[in-house]
């Protein structure tokens, strides 16, 4: 294998070292390398301000990111020039493992990092390259390695650092590696299992310590001189990147098979247009579109390559165009009707979030954007990227759950706040903040968490469009005390959902069969491990599911007075099992389905019930509908408050069909109005009503001509 990128990074290991007690002439440096290239330097503190310290694993992240190939080229050959290394400009990087590009520094923003977090990363950095070559450093390097991996943004991304520097010596431990080390197909089964026991597994839940990072370092490299299956470390995991990457190329072309229950929702991030320039025109449109203009209906080429020679041949420049070809090919092929997209302006700021409604269409009429696609826009306005946003125009970032779940994060708390990227700074959440944000008062407020408090499970139920989602989040914030998206775990029921997905049972794997633990069963084991602290297990459309068959044995385990102490033998593991007391159950039931029956009384007796209304006279949600100053939108909540009257005074209805507050609760009021209003009547509530009246078409056209003549 010819390696051409080991000679570098080893050596300018040695010429950051020299920089550790001047780290102001090597910052000066850094910054002066990237201006020779054109390239900004990666955003490593708040508000893309100036660098003011930092660490040698970061520098080396700088070059070792999701980029393009040329691009890491160009700097690593200015940091060749300006730290005079003395080495030949890599011309590949196959095997080197790479940072997610939201999380490029191994530390945090000043504002929430400790005072010696970049000092304690150079002494790490200097053991490092000493323990390489001295091995009476080891407890010297176990003593900093485990002060580091307290840090924020070290993680598994230290052992990746370490493999940057020393790849002859250290073995990284990214997620292609472990992946690849947990593969049957190839190592034994004694090195898999020693992999699980020292946390260095595919499925480890965290990262090893230093002691266990040093005999997995040294059971590899027994391994390679015992099998001779590879030459060192560098080429297992070069390996495993050549192994994965293969798997990963065959999923994704599968996937593109899968209808959406199978393949899963996948989330991306999108430019609509330079400096998000085309976002209202997209807005009110009701599509996404990307550019490239110059080539005709891109849907001729049958393959990726097609496509890129195809650009290069139009536009005439020395570009390769893989990224171009790949976003448009991504934009074509690769997304799906229900995928979510947020929109980006910039690499710090989020102005959309949407969910794709139709398949690719090249538009011949648009002058520009011809390339499109329909979406339901159901957020406008702007909050702040949890972390940097990827350069390119669409990226796929389903693979970054964490980055996924704080995006998540921001819209299903929309209120625009900043998402703390560390466990120990987490946004306050009081009382208050909940009466501020959910159409309650306090005494209904205080009213269901004393039930919950009691009896530790509850149901909220309701009609359609009363919140239940949005208030059993917050609900569970408020509680808590702070916005912790750790201790809050959601999942919906549905027909297929069984006890196997819920507690455990039997999945097949390369050897046959393996236990394989369920969503409740994981959350009530991490609960336990933190008994300080509530923990929140949220069920949406839970009587949609078939609920003896999903909690089986545990429906004794529910009631509050056998929590902790109280232990059941689990079905497939004999394992004596319990709910502790520190865990709360958040049920959802909407009431207006028609084809569920009534939950079963043994598990309705273990829950409280409690049923939330529409709330359009709610002092808060008042307060709104003065703040949009929206005559169009009085009297569609006049008309819709009339309706609920007679909704509810219909034998075949009653309250719980009503026409809930949340179907009008995220309007902007200089987003178009009318627009939004006319699209909620016609696409949402209309044909609501004409399920509720399928057997009285007078009655739906009655109310179908007051609801959209109240938007003049």
């Amino acid at each position: 294998m010819n390696m051409t990128w080991i000679d570098f990074y080893t050596k300018f290991a040695y010429k950051l070292l020299a920089f550790k007690h001047n780290r102001n002439e090597l910052i000066k440096k850094i910054i002066k390398a990237f201006e020779s290239v054109k390239v900004a330097v990666p955003t490593i503190e708040e508000n893309n301000n100036e660098i003011i310290d930092l660490d040698p694993f970061t520098i080396y992240a700088f070059f070792n990111r999701q980029i393009k190939e040329e691009t890491r080229k160009s700097i690593i050959k200015t940091f060749n020039h300006e730290f005079a290394v003395g080495s030949a400009t890599p011309t590949d990087f196959i095997g080197i493992p790479v940072v997610n590009n939201m999380m490029t520094a191994f530390f945090a923003f000043k504002s929430k990092r400790k005072e010696h977090d970049i000092d304690n990363l150079w002494e790490m950095f200097e053991t490092a390259i000493n323990y390489s070559k001295d091995s009476s450093y080891k407890e010297q390097f176990i003593k900093w390695y485990d002060i580091c991996q307290k840090q924020f943004g070290v993680k598994w991304n230290l052992t990746m650092a370490f493999f940057w520097i020393n790849p002859e010596f250290y073995i990284s431990l990214d997620s292609r590696n472990r992946w690849y080390m947990s593969r049957y197909e190839y190592f034994d089964e004694e090195f898999i299992e020693f992999m699980k026991e020292h946390h260095a597994g595919e499925k480890a839940s965290h990262v090893p310590s230093g002691n266990e990072y040093i005999e997995v370092r040294e059971k590899c490299l027994d391994y390679i001189s015992k099998t001779n299956k590879y030459a060192n470390l560098i080429e297992l995991s070069h390996s495993a990147w050549f192994i994965s990457e293969d798997v990963n190329d065959k999923i994704r072309e599968s996937e593109k098979e899968k209808p959406l229950d199978e393949r899963g929702i996948h989330t991306w991030i999108y430019s609509p247009g330079d400096n998000a320039s085309h976002l209202d025109e997209f807005v009110k449109e009701g599509i996404f579109g990307i550019g490239w203009d110059g080539i005709d209906n891109p849907a001729q080429y049958e393959s990726r390559e097609d496509l890129r020679l195809a650009l290069k041949e139009i536009y005439h420049d020395n570009k390769s165009h893989r990224n171009d070809s790949l976003c448009i090919w991504q934009f074509m092929h690769d997304i799906q009707i229900g995928d979510v997209i947020f929109a980006k302006k910039g690499r710090s700021e989020i102005v959309a979030r949407g969910i794709v409604t139709s398949d690719y269409k090249y538009d011949e009429t648009k002058k520009s954007y011809k390339n499109i696609r329909e979406i339901d826009w159901t957020d406008v306005g702007s909050w702040p990227y949890p972390g940097t946003a990827a350069l390119k125009t669409l990226t796929d970032i389903t693979v970054y759950t964490e980055n996924v779940n704080q995006l998540n994060a921001l819209f299903d708390d929309n209120d625009g706040e900043e998402i703390n990227e560390s466990p120990t700074n987490l946004i306050t959440y009081t009382s208050k903040g909940f009466l501020d944000e959910v159409y309650m008062d306090k005494d209904t407020y205080i009213k269901i968490t004393k039930l919950l408090a009691n009896k530790k499970n509850i149901i909220l139920q309701g009609a359609p469009g009363v919140g239940k989602s949005f208030v059993a989040k917050r609900l569970a914030y408020s509680i808590m005390g702070v916005k912790d998206i750790n201790r809050v775990e959601y999942i919906q029921f549905h027909q297929s959902y069984s006890y196997e997905d819920f507690i455990m049972g039997y999945r097949p794997n390369e050897k046959g069969f393996v236990l394989e633990y369920g969503s409740f069963y994981k959350f009530c084991k991490k609960a336990a491990d933190d008994m300080d602290n509530k923990y929140f297990f949220i069920i949406d459309e839970i009587n949609r599911g078939n609920l003896n068959k999903i909690f089986g044995e545990l429906f004794l385990l529910l009631e509050a007075d056998k929590r902790d102490d109280t232990k059941i033998k689990l079905l497939y593991s004999n394992e004596l099992f319990t709910i502790p007391s520190n865990l709360y159950i958040i049920g959802l039931m909407n009431t207006a389905d028609r084809s569920l029956a009534m939950m079963d009384y043994a598990l309705r007796r273990r829950f409280a019930f409690y049923t939330i209304y529409p709330a359009f006279n709610n002092d808060t949600f008042k307060t709104y509908q003065h703040s949009l100053d929206s005559e169009d939108f009085n009297r569609l909540i006049e008309t819709v408050k009339s309706l609920n009257i007679d909704i509810a005074n219909d034998e075949s209805l009653g309250k719980g069909f009503l026409i809930g507050h949340s179907y009008f609760s995220r309007l902007n009021k200089n987003i178009a109005i009318k627009e939004s209003l006319r699209d909620i009547v016609e696409y949402e509530l209309i044909p609501l009503l004409e399920e509720y009246w399928y057997d009285d078409k007078s009655k739906v056209m009655e109310w179908a001509d007051k609801l959209r003549g109240s938007i003049k």
